[in-house]
C-alpha cells in the first residue's frame, strides 16, 4: 500500500478560517480484480486549523508523490478514497476534510466516491 510517510505538512499561514482545494486530474491505480488501470480525478478540499492551534497544510509535491504511489496498487475505488482521507486527516488534523474521487467510465459505469472527516459545511461537500 502507498506510504503516508511521503506526505509532508507546513504551518498554515493564517488564524482566519479559509478553504483549500487541490485537484489531481491524472490519478491512476489498478483494478484488484482485472489488473486493468483505473483513471480518475482526486479532489481534496479542507479547512485547516488556525495557525495558533497548530494548523497545517499538505505540501503539494509530497501530495503528488503520495498520489503517484497508488499507480501500481490493486485497490478498489472506495478504499483509495478512504485511505487518502485517513492519511491526510492524520497528517493535518483539519477542521473538516472532503476527499472526492471521480473515476472514468469502464464498461459503461462511472463512479464517484466521497469520504469526509469533521463537520463539513453543506456548501463544501461537492
Amino acid at each position: 500500500m502507498p506510504d503516508p510517510s511521503l506526505l509532508e505538512a507546513f504551518e498554515t499561514p493564517s488564524d482566519t478560517p479559509f478553504v483549500i482545494e487541490h485537484v489531481a486530474e491524472e490519478f491512476t491505480s489498478l483494478c484488484p480484480k482485472t489488473g486493468h488501470p483505473d483513471f480518475g480525478t482526486v479532489t481534496v478540499r479542507f479547512c485547516p486549523r488556525a495557525r495558533s492551534a497548530g494548523g497545517t497544510c499538505v505540501e503539494l509535491k509530497s501530495l503528488k508523490l503520495y498520489l503517484q504511489s497508488f499507480r501500481n496498487e490493486g485497490v478498489f475505488y472506495e478504499k483509495v478514497t478512504n485511505l487518502i482521507r485517513d492519511d491526510l486527516a492524520a497528517l493535518m488534523n483539519p477542521v473538516w476534510l472532503v476527499v472526492r474521487t471521480d473515476w472514468r467510465g469502464r464498461g459503461g459505469i462511472r463512479s464517484t466516491i466521497v469520504a469526509t472527516r469533521g463537520e463539513v459545511p453543506p456548501d463544501q461537500r461537492d
